[in-house]
């Protein structure tokens, strides 16, 4: 099963420089990474270019897909990604989460036919994401102050098959950490791009896959993440971002009508 490491970006070079070290410190690597870049600007181009060279030297290869800034459009630039991918299987994650050097793995492992996976992430407050990203900091301690949900860092992944699933499959939907089949995604053509904006675009792609009869898991003691602190992003696009869900819950819509299938497959 080959697999690809979609790391969605915007303007935070220095957490991404921490992001793709992560990466490329993986038990078993990815098949490719894919930089779904946002608009950013030449320093995070520069990191990429920096990385790819490192990358190399794994035959791991590395791509940075980017569009133009024009605000939020988050759907947008995962849904070049996707096109972009040639893995079977998509995990994706945010460009401030840095990976555990079993998460790539883990992931894999837990992957199955006709299911989505939900990960979950450790939160390192404000001070302890300084300290990382001022010191080059990819590993952390179990029990080290700064660090937030920490069970989410145990790693047990033996516990993972015996964590239930919640009952609502949008609950805690977050893209910053989740794994899924590219034939899934191109079922449902992707992300929907009506979402531009913060907001609900991860919970609205969710809700068409399982529409579409894919069931959600959920990978706890797995799939460890550690999402840098930053401020939070405005959210006044949330309450037009939340009518468009429910309007896609209540139709039980599968196919995004401005999706993935705009943009050029491979092969």
């Amino acid at each position: 099963m080959r697999s690809s490491l979609v790391v969605t970006t915007y303007n935070w070079p220095d957490a991404l420089d921490l992001v793709l070290a992560s990466a490329l410190d993986q038990t078993k690597l990815p098949d490719e990474v894919i930089v779904a870049d946002d608009g950013s600007g030449e320093p995070t181009a520069d990191v990429v270019r920096r990385h790819a060279e490192r990358f190399a030297t794994r035959h791991l290869p590395l791509h940075h897909v980017w569009h133009p800034d024009e605000g939020f459009r988050a759907a947008a630039i995962r849904n070049r990604a996707l096109a972009r991918a040639t893995g079977d299987y998509v995990v994706l994650i945010d460009g401030d989460c840095i990976l555990h050097p079993d998460f790539v793995r883990s992931h894999l492992a837990f992957a199955r036919p006709g299911q989505f996976v939900q990960g979950t992430r450790v939160l390192l407050n404000e001070a302890r994401a300084r300290r990382a990203i001022a010191a080059g900091e990819t590993r952390f301690g179990l029990l080290e102050p700064g660090i937030g949900n920490r069970a989410n860092a145990l790693p047990l992944r033996w516990l993972s098959p015996f964590v239930p699933t919640p009952t609502d499959p949008l609950k805690g939907v977050r893209s910053c950490n989740m794994g899924f089949w590219l034939s899934d995604a191109r079922r449902v053509n992707g992300f929907n791009e009506r979402f531009v904006g913060w907001g609900r675009e991860d919970s609205e792609f969710v809700a068409r896959l399982v529409n579409a009869g894919v069931r959600r898991r959920k990978l706890k003691f797995g799939g460890i993440m550690y999402h840098l602190w930053h401020p939070e992003r405005p959210r006044d696009a949330v309450a037009t971002n939340d009518r468009l869900l429910a309007d896609v819950r209540a139709a039980g819509a599968v196919w995004a009508e401005d999706g993935m299938d705009k943009y050029r497959m491979p092969g």
